[in-house]
C-alpha cells in the first residue's frame, strides 16, 4: 500500500506530511514579520509568567506575534502622546531646552518615566 505524501484532516483542519513512514503535522510559522519591540517583549514575559494558558493558546494558534507587534505599535504611539501631553501641561518647551538643557532633560526623563508606568499599567500587565 502506497501512502500519500500529504493528507488533510478535516476534523482539526491540519495538514500532515509523510516523513519516514509516519505523518507529521505541517505546521507553519506566522507570516507577520514585524518586530515585537520593547512593549511586546514585556507583554510576552507577562503572559508566559502569569497567564501561561493564554500564552500557549496564542502561540499555538499562530496569533501571538501578531498581537505582540500590534501591542508594541499601539503602546509606543500612546507613550509618545502621553509624553507630548504631559510636557505641554507642565510647560516643558523648546525654549526651555535652549535656555536650560539640564533642567529640560530632567523634566523629560521624569515625564517619560511616568508615561511608561502608565503604559505598563494600562496595556502591558493586564
Amino acid at each position: 500500500m502506497k501512502l500519500e505524501p500529504k493528507v488533510h484532516d478535516n476534523r482539526n483542519g491540519l495538514d500532515y506530511v509523510l516523513t519516514d513512514h509516519y505523518y507529521l503535522p505541517a505546521l507553519r510559522l506566522p507570516e507577520d514579520k514585524r518586530p515585537i519591540g520593547r512593549w511586546g517583549r514585556l507583554h510576552k514575559e507577562y503572559l508566559k509568567t502569569y497567564r501561561p494558558v493564554l500564552y500557549q493558546a496564542l502561540l499555538l494558534s499562530g496569533k501571538l506575534y501578531t498581537i505582540l507587534a500590534d501591542l508594541d505599535e499601539q503602546a509606543a504611539e500612546r507613550c509618545r502622546l502621553i509624553v507630548r501631553q504631559m510636557a505641554q501641561a507642565e510647560g516643558i518647551t523648546e525654549e526651555l531646552k535652549a535656555t536650560d538643557p539640564v533642567r529640560w532633560v530632567q523634566a523629560m526623563n521624569s515625564i517619560r518615566s511616568r508615561a511608561e508606568e502608565i503604559i505598563q499599567a494600562e496595556m502591558i500587565y493586564v
